[in-house]
Order: structure tokens, then sequence, then C-alpha cells
């Protein structure tokens, strides 16, 4: 156990300190005309697949966090089942939905967020950032009762070297919730915006978009200059400016007046089908990021997956770098008292399948 924990620290601690290698994820969220909820988002890492799995978690479930010393920390049972979206190794669901409706996802939040040191006096108390996730949705149902739950664990760090991370949280009434830990204090921002990038913090994130007043859906007017008249080339000049990099900031901008400005769908499948359309322009390409001749050749995308969550209807949906077919996991149909645990490969065959048309 200690050797595999061994491997563990060293793979996350090359995720995270790696600067070349991006670390991003991009999070919408929209209500369909019909009352439906939906959060969506993207998670990134250039280095290397991330080797994601979905797992089904019954109730009853019992799981022990990871510590710096080992796998030693608060032991925590499911309440309610779950399905979720791990990287890396099964224990760590970077995002979910449980059978209450409530929705769950980490964030990459590096340089801005501090959890408390471990103390293996409190080591019944204290769960790791990446387990937090796996926790909340085995035990609450709503973001009321998350606020209420955090309060009572302490958050640590697999490896207090990597990097730390933030979290959404939404429930089937639409509510939705940003924890982040500065400076050991846990602190929740109300999400009215339905936005969510990383660095630097989430109120930061919100003022910056002061900056983009001038933005606004349609074509700008034309305008004379002195004699010489003045027309846009073509639709869409009034978001002339908007920035178009991927940087947290840049990223958070766009996906806000992407999502300010999509029409409202009839249900909650056409706003899945509509997230998935948006966050097409959040696909991150392999090469961008990375120094010249550094660029790796072995996985297609940084943006490994996307997912988008139902959460009135409990169905949650992904695609990947891998198959860019949307699949789809619905809740209802799993009997969470009885079902066995498992995890299992997001795709079974990493390969964009290719379908031919037969001409007769």
């Amino acid at each position: 156990m200690k050797h595999k924990l061994q491997i563990l620290l060293a793979i996350l601690v090359a995720i995270n300190f790696q600067p070349q290698f991006l670390k991003a994820c991009t999070g919408i969220s929209f209500t369909a005309k019909d009352g439906s909820h939906v959060v969506a988002r993207t998670i990134e890492w250039g280095g290397s697949n991330l080797n994601s799995q979905y797992v089904i978690v019954p109730q009853g479930y019992k799981q022990q966090s990871h510590s710096p010393d080992g796998i030693d920390g608060m032991i925590f049972t499911s309440r309610y089942g779950y399905v979720g979206l791990a990287v890396e190794q099964k224990e760590f669901v970077a995002e979910g939905l449980n059978e209450a409706g409530l929705s769950a996802g980490l964030f990459y939040f590096p340089n801005y967020g501090k959890y408390e040191e471990f103390d293996p006096a409190q080591k019944a108390t204290s769960i790791c950032d990446l387990q937090l996730v796996s926790w909340i949705l085995g035990s609450c149902k709503s973001v009321d009762e998350v606020k209420e739950a955090i309060g009572k664990v302490r958050v640590i760090a697999v490896d207090p070297r990597g990097s730390t991370v933030h979290w959404r949280f939404a429930d089937s009434s639409g509510r939705q919730l940003v924890l982040e830990i500065i400076n050991e204090k846990p602190i929740f921002y109300e999400n009215k915006l339905g936005v969510l990038t990383n660095s630097p913090g989430f109120e930061w994130q919100t003022t910056n978009l002061n900056n983009y007043v001038n933005l606004f859906p349609g074509m700008a007017p034309a305008q004379e200059l002195g004699d010489i008249k003045l027309a846009s080339f073509g639709n869409g000049s009034g978001f002339l400016g908007i920035p178009g990099d991927i940087t947290p900031p840049s990223r958070f901008v766009r996906a806000a007046f992407y999502k300010a400005t999509a029409p409202q769908q009839e249900s909650g499948l056409k706003t899945v089908l509509q997230c998935f359309q948006i966050l097409n322009n959040f696909d991150i390409p392999i090469g961008i990021e990375f120094p010249k001749d550094k660029t790796p050749s072995d996985i297609p995308s940084a943006t490994q997956w996307t997912s988008a969550t139902d959460m009135t209807h409990r169905i949650i949906y992904y695609r990947t770098m891998h198959d860019s077919a949307i699949r789809s996991i619905d809740l209802n149909k799993i009997n969470f008292a009885r079902v066995k645990y498992r995890a299992i490969p997001l795709d079974n065959v990493q390969q964009q399948p290719v379908i031919p048309i037969d001409i007769k």
C-alpha cells in the first residue's frame, strides 16, 4: 500500500509542478424552459492520459481518505448512491451526480488556495481535496447540507506540494455554490453567474468582467471616421475584443458572455446538447501550451473529457478526447441499494470512431 501511495504522489507532483502542462477546467450552467437545471464542464491536462473512469458507488459503500502519511484519513460511508467521473484513480472523483440530484465537481486552483496542514492527531476528521467530491456526493442532498458538512471536516492535500483546487456544488433547485479554501478557511460564494474556471479566485473573476462592459451580442453599427466610413466585416462584431487565449480569466470571460447570450432551450436534453456545443469553444488542442519541440504526441487533446449533468432528471452525460459521441448514465435506472461498486474506463477503445457511409 505504501509503495502504491508513493507512485500516486509522484504522479500528482508531476501533474502539478510542470508549468508548461495545462491544468484547466471551464464550467457553465443553464436552466431550461421546463425548469431543468444543467451544469457542464471540461477537464484538461496536457501532459498525459488521465486514465479517466466512471464509477458507480452504491449506498453504504465505505471509503477512507488519503493523507500525506498513507490511506489513513477520515472514514466515510455513502448515504446516497452516486455516479462519478474519476481521474488518475477511481477514488479521485472530479465530477459527479448523486441520486438526490446534487452535483459536485473540482476545478484546479493553483497558487491561490491554502488548505489546513495535515495533523495526524485529527486524521479522523481529515479528508483530502481529491476525495471531497466523493464524500459530499455520498453525504449531502443540497447545497445547504454541503455548507454544513464542510464545517465539520479539515480539508487537506494528498501531497502538500501539489496544486490546490476549488469546487462547484449545485442541487436540483438550481442553486450553485463555489467553495474556495483561502488561508485554511473555507469561503463559499453564491454562483448566480453559473460560470467557473480556475485561478485567480471567483470573486476576482467576476469583478474582472467589468473590463468587458463594451461587449454586446450582434453587429456593431457603422461609423464614420472623418471622411472614412467604417463597417463591420461580418456578424458578431459586438464581441470584438473578447479574449481568445486559454488562460483562466479569458476563458471565464468567454464562458460568461457565451452563456449570457445563448437562447434558453425547451428541455433538459436540449440544454445538455447546447452545453456541449458551447463547450466546443473551450476544447484545447495539444500544442499551444507547450514550449517548441516539447509537444507530446500520444494524446489527441488537452481537453480530456467534457461532461454535462441534468440534475432535475438525474442523468450525467460525457464525451472524451478519444470519442466525441455523447454517452449518458441515467441514475433513475440504477438501484443504488443493490448495485455493486464498479469503476469502468470512459473509453473502451481510445480512438475516435469513423463511420463509413455506404453509397449504393
